[in-house]
């Protein structure tokens, strides 16, 4: 027993010893250095490393999904894009593996209905051709108005619930800031790591690094197939409630 406290007395001293003769130095990383981004000059805008996926002007960015060719897409008035329910849901032209989303929307200051049924939209974080369409990060009214919390706004769709309920009053603009991990597939198709997201809803935390059990099935459990980078999506849900609103949509690859 006393040579195990010599033992430990001397180890104890040498790493005395050693972090005397330590440096500040000795512990700083100098390269490679982070690349150097301007942040916008207004809260929400755009950084310089960023792509615009919506300004505002035009719908360039974006394809009807059910007719990549159409030109006819959602409405476009007043710097926002309104869902339009006879056109069906809105995909990126782009692909995007893992990213840094914002994202602006507005349920209408009128608005009907109640539970799912108000102001229902959803933002698919990788948009797939099977099932339910991919991972939806849920968008709906939930001012005042309930519904299953694993479907309210702020919820990773039937799987997660949201750590808060931040949602505004209709009518006023809110927000969503996400980071987006998506799956890894091994080459036989297995999953190798399941996609994570981090969503900050009106400055709120309400996604912290969920690790998703696979797709967003409306009916059913969820389930990963194989898949590589995928388009966002904003949904035009069938609910009969009046049709919401988005605009500053901006992404970074990450």
């Amino acid at each position: 027993m006393k040579i195990f406290y010599m033992i430990g007395a001397i180890s104890l001293c040498s790493l005395t010893v050693n972090a005397q003769n330590a440096k500040p130095e000795d512990t700083e990383v100098w390269s490679p250095e982070p690349k150097v981004i301007t942040p916008a000059k207004v809260l929400g805008a755009a950084p310089s490393d960023a792509i615009v996926l919506f300004d505002g002007k035009n719908l360039d960015e974006w394809i009807l999904q059910k007719d990549s060719t159409a030109t006819q897409k959602w409405k476009l008035a007043g710097g926002a894009m309104t869902v339009d329910k006879t056109k069906g849901d809105l995909c990126t032209k782009r692909k995007f593996t893992d990213y840094q989303l914002h994202i602006e929307y507005r349920i209408p200051t009128v608005i009907h209905g109640t539970g799912q049924g108000r102001g229902n939209s959803g933002i698919f974080l990788a948009a797939l051709p099977w099932g339910a369409g991919g991972y939806e990060l849920q968008v709906l009214d939930n001012y005042e108005n309930k519904t299953y919390v694993n479907g309210q706004v702020g919820s990773i769709y039937k799987q997660s619930i949201p750590l808060a309920n931040a949602a505004r009053k209709p009518g006023e603009w809110q927000t969503y800031d996400v980071i987006w991990t998506a799956p890894r597939f091994n080459d036989d198709g297995s999953l190798k790591s399941p996609a994570r997201v981090t969503a900050i809803h009106n400055g709120v935390l309400v996604q912290n690094n969920y690790e998703l059990k696979g797709d967003t099935p409306y009916i059913g459990k969820p389930a990963y197939k194989a898949h590589g980078s995928a388009p966002i999506k904003l949904q035009s849900h069938g609910d009969p409630s009046e049709p919401i609103s988005y605009r500053n949509i901006w992404v970074r690859e990450l």
